[in-house]
C-alpha cells in the first residue's frame, strides 16, 4: 500500500507492508536512492504494519521495488504502473 502527501515541491510517499509478509527485513529500493539495498528499510509502526517514507520531487516518474531477506524482490500492487521489471509512481 502507498500513502501520498503532497507539498509544494515534493511528494512524500509512505511505502507500507503488513507486519509479517514477507517475513524478515524489507527495504524499498529505486532510482530515488540509486537502487541501494538497505537505504530505506521499512520499520514497524504502532499499528503493526511496516513502513518507510521517502520524499520525492514533484513532477517525476520514479521506479522502485521491494527487497526482502534472501534476495527476494517484489513489486507494489498499488503502484501507478509496472514496466515489466519495476513498479513506478508518477509524482
Amino acid at each position: 500500500m502507498l500513502e501520498r502527501t503532497r507539498s509544494k515541491n515534493a511528494i512524500e510517499i509512505t511505502f507500507v507492508l503488513p507486519a509479517d509478509h514477507p517475513c524478515g527485513d524489507v527495504s524499498v529500493v529505486g532510482d530515488f536512492n540509486d537502487w541501494q539495498p538497505g537505504a530505506h528499510p521499512l520499520a514497524v509502526r504502532k499499528d503493526g504494519t511496516r513502513a518507510v517514507t521517502v520524499s520525492i520531487p514533484a513532477e517525476r516518474r520514479v521506479h522502485f521495488r521491494y527487497l526482502a531477506h534472501g534476495d527476494y524482490w517484489f513489486d507494489e500492487e498499488s503502484a501507478d504502473g509496472h514496466d515489466g521489471q519495476n513498479s513506478y509512481l508518477r509524482t
